[in-house]
């Protein structure tokens, strides 16, 4: 990194946060930090939707994950984010926008009771303080990667810039975030075509890199380059296994053994990962009150439902070139033992110092930063705002005027921030895209479950609980169960349930089944009692909640009754399901 290259980054950047806090002096009240005082229009929400999903994390972890995983990691985005932000927009956040609701875990109390509320609250920090993890992470492999910095060093800068971006959260909350977002998303883009159109130069595009793979390994370009291909873990039987004993109950789990090679290979069906892959990406859409909360800051509903087509088609684009960066890595390192650090969520950073040059490198890094920056603010912003609403003011401190809310929701963000650190070394040991798919399938997928069902059918309203708990509880056995399995001859569930892909799936179905089992025992829930909203007397919640009502555009004389947000809406996710099933397929 050259002093050209860090003077791109920091005024990139920069200009962007200095606008931030300018914008910031704007909030004055709950409203406007958690709502942006509903005056968001659709392209500012679907640019803030793009650019929360794409943070650092993406561009390395992510390419990381395609490295290894191939284009079937293009199915969460293509397939399940995209389809799930057209059912959040459409249907989930519609009687959350009407009501005036702030957060997503309110939903959840109006149609299940508080205890709902709580537990989607919990889920969401958990998973999304993983994330920030991640993002400060992929800072971190930048940093050593690209710019050759000391550990040490490399933590200092991880810290100024999460603590740059906590700032101007604090200052300005969801209207800041959601502009900042905007604009960053833009550099994130290009930072995004630039370095992938070099690498795939130099591999030859993606005819090129088909010759490449397929040279070194015909299989392995079929299963990289094809999404309806089986997928194969091959396991270093003489690192992972300490004794005899633990080997053969891993053999007994599952898998083909080369005793020669020391190899016991896996292969887990094509159907069930991308089973699988789409209900993450559903997760991510409707679980994650990041999204929702951009949603529920439009300036109308039509404003709401629109904002899901530029962030689709942007990213379609995305994707393609992020992931694909990854699969392009495959084509130069076909074996993963060959690559430089031997973890592959150095792909990205590797790539970038290797074909980087003076003003590229700065561009790109540019961009990793400008994601991090966006995602730091956007879950920053939005966990507070849960922790604020639906456990503070809901459980904790009912009776105080709107300035000490917003002053608590604010000074959650630092906390929030630098409290995701907890799971760094986690990440760098394990891998980061594997650990957030294990975190999603264990824990986010039920709740994903008790959105779908309680926004779509009747269930009694005493069948979220038990369903929760129970979704949940499989997520925390089918996490350990291999271990436990292999380690301490302790088999929880069959071999064929310890297949990491497996688990969101059955969380899924396990949740679901005790929410009908409980409705049939108990009754269906009349439709004109589906939603009651909890009786908050006249406390803050109640009066902000009043006040932002008061904001909503009843009747939009311009976009009256309009099909079109509906009808883009389908075709961008019809391009996903097309580019899924048909032309990586």
């Amino acid at each position: 990194m050259t002093f050209i290259d860090w003077s791109i980054v920091i005024l990139l950047n920069g200009a962007v946060i200095v606008y931030a806090l300018l914008r910031g002096r704007e909030t004055k009240t709950s409203g406007d930090w958690f709502l942006a005082g509903k005056t968001l229009p659709f392209w500012v929400v679907g640019l803030s939707l793009y650019a929360t999903l794409v943070d650092s994390a993406d561009l390395i972890a992510d390419t990381g994950g395609a490295y290894s995983l191939g284009t079937r990691l293009f199915v969460p985005n293509l397939v399940g984010v995209i389809g799930g932000w057209f059912i959040l927009a459409h249907f989930v956040a519609v009687p959350m926008y009407r009501r005036g609701m702030y957060t997503n875990a309110e939903f959840l109390e109006s149609r299940f009771g508080v205890g709902a509320r709580v537990i989607s609250v919990l889920v969401q920090v958990l998973y999304r303080t993983v994330m920030i993890g991640m993002i400060s992470t992929a800072i971190y492999l930048m940093l050593t990667v690209v710019c050759d910095w000391e550990s040490r060093t490399a933590w200092a800068g991880v810290m100024v810039v999460a603590l740059v971006a906590t700032i101007y959260t604090m200052s300005g909350g969801l209207k800041s975030v959601a502009i900042t977002d905007a604009l960053q998303g833009i550099v994130i883009l290009i930072a995004a075509i630039t370095i992938f159109f070099t690498v795939s130069g130099k591999v030859g595009g993606w005819d090129g890199l088909e010759q490449k793979i397929t040279s070194h390994d015909p299989e392995l370009a079929h299963q990289v380059l094809h999404i309806g291909s089986d997928y194969k873990t091959v396991i270093d039987t003489n690192k992972e296994y300490s004794s005899n004993e633990e080997l053969e109950r891993a053999i007994q789990i599952g898998g083909e053994y080369d005793e020669e090679n020391g190899s016991l290979t896996r292969t887990t069906p094509a159907w069930i990962i991308i089973l699988s892959f789409i209900i993450v990406g559903f997760a991510y859409s409707i679980v994650n009150h990041t999204q929702s909360m951009r949603l529920l800051g439009s300036k109308s509903e039509w404003h709401m439902k629109m904002a899901i087509v530029p962030a689709g088609l942007l990213l379609i684009v995305i994707t393609y070139l992020s992931l694909g960066l990854g699969v392009m890595g495959r084509g130069l390192y076909p074996d993963p033992g060959t690559l430089p650090g031997g973890k592959i969520d150095n792909i990205f950073p590797e790539l970038l110092k290797q074909f980087g040059s003076r003003g590229f490198t700065g561009l790109v890094v540019a961009g990793v930063f400008a994601a991090a920056f966006s995602t730091y603010d956007s879950i920053g912003s939005t966990l507070s705002s849960l922790l604020t609403r639906d456990i503070y003011a809901r459980l904790i401190v009912k009776d105080r005027d709107d300035k000490h809310y917003l002053a608590v929701g604010r000074w959650l963000t630092p906390l929030i921030i630098f409290g995701s650190f907890i799971y760094v070394p986690l990440l760098l040991k394990e891998g980061m895209i594997f650990t957030y798919l294990k975190v999603v399938g264990a824990f986010v997928v039920p709740l994903l479950a008790v959105y779908v069902l309680g926004t779509f059918t009747r269930v009694h309203r005493s069948s979220a609980m038990p369903a929760l708990v129970l979704g949940v509880l499989y997520g925390l056995v089918a996490l350990n169960a291999e271990k436990l399995a292999i380690k301490n001859d302790v088999w929880l569930l069959p071999s064929s349930f310890m297949d990491s892909y497996v688990t969101a799936l059955v969380g899924c179905l396990v949740t679901a089944l005790t929410m009908f089992l409980v409705s049939i025992i108990r009754g269906w829930t009349p439709r004109e009692n589906l939603f009651i909203d909890p009786d908050l007397s006249d406390g803050w919640l109640a009066t902000s909640q009043n006040e932002i009502t008061q904001k909503l555009v009843s009747d939009d004389p311009v976009h009256h009754n309009s099909t079109m947000p509906v009808i883009l809406g389908l075709l961008v996710w019809g391009i996903g399901l097309i580019l899924t099933f048909f032309v990586f397929w």
